[in-house]
Order: C-alpha cells, then sequence, then structure tokens
C-alpha cells in the first residue's frame, strides 16, 4: 500500500501551518533579534513576513498544480531535474528537521525552568513521543494539532490585546542601531519563522479538497502569523526595557510579566509550550515527508518510501526524521537558526525559477487552479531579495548553503543519478527553444494521473474510448470528402462494412444538416448495423476544414459511430463531448496541444458530467 489518506481539511491545514509557525520564532527569536537591529525588531518581522506571502504566490500555484507529498521537493523535481530536486529534497528536509529541532529544545528549556528536568532528557523523550504520534496516523496528529493551535491562538490574542495598551513609545526612540542594512539581515535571521508554510506543502497529497482547502488555509494563516509576529515583537519592544528584552530566550513571556505580573508570564509561559509542541508534532508530519518523497523518486532508498497496510503512514521516513531532529540537539542555539533558516530561504528560491520552467515550458498537464499574479516580475523580484537575505547573514552562512549543496550534488551522482529516470519540465523548455526532440510523455502522463487524483475523476466509458481513439493531426490542406475518406478505410475493418458505404453515411448526415456546431468544432455522428458497435475518432486540423459556407475553418473534429443499441451512450458521448468544447479555454488549449497524447490528455481532463 503506497498511498496516503486525504484526511486533512481547511482547519487541520490552518492549524498545522500557524501552529507550525507560531512557534520558537516569535516566543524564542525576538530577544536575539532585538540585539541586532533594535526597536525596529517588528519590522524585520513584517518584511520577512511579505517576503514569505511573495514566495507563498507561487507555492500556492504549485501545490494546487501538484499536491502531492514532499510538497516543493515534487515540484521542484518535475521542474528542474532530480539533481535539482535531491538538492531541494535534503536541504528542506534539514531545514525543517533544524526547525523542529529548535522548538523541542524550546520545550525542553521550559521544562528545566519550571520542572528542573535535564534538557537534553527532555528534547530526546519529547521527539519519541512525537515520533510515535506521528507513526499513529495523520489524522490523529492532525487533531492534536488543532486543540494546541486553538489554545495559542487565544491565548497570544490576549497578549496582544492586553499589551497594546501597556506600550511605552519611548522604547521606541532609537529605532535601529544599524539602519536599513541591520533591518535586512535581522529579516533573514528571523525567517526561519514562516518555514510552516513549506510544512503544509509536504503533506499536500494528504489533502481533501486540495483546490479550495490548500490555498485558503494557507493564505488565512499567513495572513495571521504576519499580524500576531508584527504586533507581538512590537509589544514586547514597548513594555521591556533594552537590557531586559536583548539576548533573552523567554521575551514575550517576559514582556507579559511587566503588565499582567505572575499570571501573564505564566499563560504567555503556556502558550509557548504550546507553540512549541504544535512545531514538534507537525515538523516531523511535515519533514518525513521529503525521504518519502524522495524514496518514491528512487533518490532514497526504497524502505523509506513504504507505508505499512496499517497504519498508513509512512513509519521509516518519520523515524529517520526523529533521528536528525535528535542529533540536531547539540548544535549550538543560534547556529541552528542559521542554518534552518538558509535552508528554507533556499528552498524559496528554487521553488520561485521552478514555477517560471514549468510555465515557459508550456507543459499541457501543468494545471494549477490558483496562479500567481505579476508573472515573471514577482518572482524575478522575490529570486534577487532571497539572494540578499542570504549573503546579508555573513560568509558563514553562505559557506555552509554552499556546503549542504555540495554534499546533496555528492549524494545524487552517488546514488540517485544510477537509479532516477524522471522527465523534468526544464527538458520540455529546452526543446522549445532548441526544436529538438528531448523528452518523451512521461511528465505529461504523470501530471495528468496527478489532476486526476486532485480533482477525484473517475474515467469512465467515454475516456476508455479516448484512451484507444483514432487521432488524427491534420497539418495539410484536406477537403471534407477526404476526410471522411481517411476515417472511414481506417475504421471499415473494425466495422466490419465496407470502405464506400461508411463513407456514404457521413457524406448523406453532412448533407441533411452540417454537423458543425461552432465554427471551430464539428461533431459528426451515424448510426452503422450491427451490435455493441461504439468507436470515436478525432482529428485536430490547424488550417481548418470546411464543413459549410458558415463554418469554412472547423479545427476541432469529433466523429461518433455507434450500432443502434448503444443510442443510449451516443446520447451521453454527445453531450460528454459538447460540454468539453463549451469550455472557455478549449479552442486554445486545443491549438497549443504537442502532440495527439496531448489531445487526448486534454479530452479526458476537461471539467465534464462523468457517466457511471
Amino acid at each position: 500500500m503506497n498511498s496516503l489518506k486525504k484526511d486533512l481539511g481547511f482547519l487541520e491545514i490552518y492549524c498545522i501551518a500557524t501552529g507550525t509557525m507560531i512557534s520558537s520564532g516569535i516566543f524564542i527569536l525576538p530577544g536575539l533579534a532585538f540585539s541586532k537591529t533594535g526597536p525596529a525588531v517588528f519590522v524585520s518581522y513584517l518584511f520577512s513576513g511579505i517576503l514569505a506571502l511573495l514566495g507563498l504566490l507561487s507555492i500556492v500555484e504549485l501545490s494546487s498544480a501538484m499536491p502531492k507529498a514532499g510538497g516543493d521537493y515534487f515540484y521542484i523535481t518535475r521542474s528542474l531535474g532530480p539533481l535539482t530536486g535531491t538538492i531541494s529534497g535534503l536541504i528542506s528536509w534539514l531545514g525543517l528537521s533544524m526547525k523542529t529541532a529548535f522548538a523541542v529544545i524550546g520545550i525542553a528549556e521550559i521544562l528545566f525552568i519550571i520542572l528542573g528536568v535535564n534538557v537534553y532528557f527532555s528534547a530526546v523523550t519529547l521527539s519519541v513521543f512525537f515520533v510515535f504520534l506521528n507513526i499513529i496516523g495523520v489524522k490523529d496528529s492532525a487533531i492534536f494539532q488543532s486543540i494546541v493551535v486553538v489554545g495559542l491562538v487565544l491565548i497570544v490574542s490576549f497578549y496582544i490585546i492586553v499589551g497594546i495598551g501597556n506600550i511605552d513609545i519611548m522604547r521606541f526612540e532609537r529605532f535601529s542601531s544599524g539602519g536599513i542594512n541591520s533591518i535586512m539581515k535581522t529579516s533573514g535571521f528571523v525567517f526561519v519563522a514562516y518555514g510552516g508554510l513549506l510544512k503544509i506543502t509536504t503533506v499536500a497529497e494528504e489533502v481533501k479538497n486540495p483546490r479550495k482547502n490548500l490555498p485558503l488555509g494557507l493564505f488565512v494563516s499567513l495572513f495571521t502569523v504576519i499580524v500576531f509576529y508584527s504586533l507581538m515583537s512590537m509589544v514586547a519592544v514597548g513594555t521591556l526595557t533594552p537590557d531586559s528584552l536583548s539576548g533573552s530566550l523567554t521575551p514575550i513571556a517576559d514582556s507579559a510579566k511587566t503588565f499582567s505580573g505572575g499570571f501573564g508570564y505564566y499563560a504567555l509561559t503556556l502558550a509557548a509550550m504550546l507553540a512549541f509542541i504544535s512545531t514538534g508534532n507537525a515538523g516531523i508530519m511535515a519533514a518525513s515527508r521529503y525521504p518519502y518523497a524522495l524514496s518514491r523518486d528512487k533518490l532514497l532508498p526504497k524502505i523509506f518510501g513504504k507505508i505499512p497496510s496499517h497504519p498508513r503512514t509512512p513509519v521509516f521516513a518519520v523515524v529517520l526524521t526523529g533521528i536528525i531532529i535528535v542529533s540536531a540537539f547539540f548544535l549550538k542555539l543560534e547556529n541552528l537558526v542559521k542554518v534552518a533558516s538558509t535552508s528554507i530561504i533556499l528552498t524559496y528560491i528554487l521553488i520561485q525559477i521552478s514555477l517560471i520552467v514549468l510555465r515557459e515550458s508550456r507543459i499541457e498537464n501543468y494545471q494549477p487552479t490558483f496562479k500567481s499574479p505579476l508573472y515573471p516580475w514577482l518572482q524575478i523580484l522575490s529570486v534577487i531579495l532571497y539572494c540578499f537575505l542570504i549573503v546579508d547573514m555573513g560568509i558563514k552562512t553562505v559557506l555552509t548553503s554552499m556546503a549542504l549543496v555540495f554534499t546533496a550534488v555528492i549524494f545524487y551522482f552517488a546514488y540517485g543519478r544510477i537509479k532516477n529516470k524522471n522527465e523534468y519540465a526544464l527538458l520540455h523548455l529546452v526543446e522549445r527553444i532548441t526544436n529538438k526532440k528531448m523528452h518523451s510523455d512521461s511528465l505529461e502522463l504523470e501530471l495528468k494521473k496527478v489532476i486526476s487524483d486532485r480533482d477525484e475523476i473517475v474515467f469512465d466509458r467515454f475516456d476508455k474510448l479516448i484512451d484507444n481513439a483514432l487521432v488524427y493531426d491534420i497539418d495539410a490542406e484536406m477537403n471534407l470528402e477526404e476526410l471522411f475518406s481517411m476515417i472511414s478505410e481506417d475504421v471499415a475493418d473494425k466495422l466490419n462494412a465496407d470502405t464506400e458505404t461508411i463513407k456514404k453515411s457521413f457524406m448523406d448526415r453532412e448533407n441533411l444538416a452540417s454537423t458543425a456546431i461552432t465554427p471551430f468544432v464539428a461533431i459528426p455522428h451515424i448510426i452503422v448495423e450491427g451490435e455493441k458497435i461504439f468507436e470515436i475518432i478525432v482529428a485536430r486540423s490547424l488550417k481548418g476544414l470546411v464543413f459549410s459556407e458558415e463554418k469554412s475553418s472547423v479545427r476541432a473534429v469529433f466523429v461518433v459511430i455507434g450500432s443502434l443499441d448503444e443510442r443510449n451512450f451516443h446520447l451521453q458521448a454527445l453531450s460528454a463531448i459538447a460540454q468539453i468544447v463549451l469550455n472557455r479555454k478549449f479552442e486554445k488549449r486545443w491549438l497549443n496541444c504537442k502532440n495527439l497524447q496531448a489531445i487526448k490528455n486534454l479530452i479526458q481532463l476537461s471539467e465534464r458530467r462523468r457517466f457511471e
């Protein structure tokens, strides 16, 4: 059993994304970030949120087109190839695992303050608990996540509402210690706080109605978090002295204590605990889908892609992710944050490039239900800004990025290159530029399967007939009689009839009344003798066929031939064709089909009523 259950709705998506963002990124980082830029720290959070939104527009487009396990890894691999996909998958896996480790350490630190329990013992024990929870099942994990996030949002809202009234405006007098440059550097440092957006895409395959729930859940979550981060960091700056805030690992709880006493301190400590728990839980859930997806593509050993019949979760991938998280506990905190932020920013860069390649390759079965606005300028601007964020974090961060990429490249050439043969969109783009055949139809067929799963399409008898249908792509001048002669000759043996008899039936039907239902589409249909006979033939004429004086440039021809006992299905087939050709995008997509398989894909994936 290698399929994942679709158990996640809008609420689960919102809670997973929100819970993984409202965590260590705001309950620990503001003090460290304040020491870098001063009171302007809330601007850094706001600017990072805007950059995350630029990335999210592309993420939502890609996830609406390809809701598959592995999220950004899947999009990047199918766009830029398995080498880049391996780099992206391993870096994203590492980045989200580091972010999760950061959150688990946060829980352990709170337990140490309250109970005096050893930090490393608590962190390892909690990791084992989250691994077990995610092995049980994504639905149980998501329910747990939703309960935690509801409590978290309520406490955070209390902190903001009460805290705003206690802000000392004079605390913002020396707004930024290093000007715009320090704000930018700090934006890169806190970018890890928005890594939860990537997490939800990794479980996209497990989302019910992804066309609606994925975009809605992600956008609502991000806007919630941008508002919360900006206001929470503003309240912290306005209620704590610079010495108290700078470098504090519990800045929000310390801030709450200044205006709500012990109650506020413990309430926000509880909120931090809930936030870290939600990140730890969802982090393992999301990060584990990277090795699972890499394994399905034969870029990691196949054991990590196995899903037992019960509990239908990628057990081995979850366990491996838990081991990576435990290993990260021994890194210095600031280095942990920088590695996580760098990994996430690199992934955002590759996502933007992938979207450009997918669009420019003009793959027919790349069919997002949401399209990023201002293409491609938004994507180009985002890549430039993300590169600045990495550079602004310092030479060590740049070298770390290069080391991560180099390690992934070595792993690909040592293992993945030998086994992975997946096609990718960059080949289609190069083919389009050079006009040389460089690919098969395997990517189109894979995306066709993705669309049918996403839209829950159950192929009916009409679709199966299209699979086996004769399809003509006519690029020469041809009149109606020549078209019917060609079709009659090719179907005569199947129908056990004379070629001239079939041709005459077509011409008689056309003389009775033109079968061109629009200037672009014609549906010639005839009844033949016999039983259980039904055939559909499809023809595209780029130069146009003359069906009548009014319809003198017909480009799409659907020929229907059936025996009298198939009358009911004959009507159903005509209805299906009518629904397909009346779609407002049909004509453009029909003319853009690259080959015969693309024509079949277009017909089968078009929206219409399916018949049992």
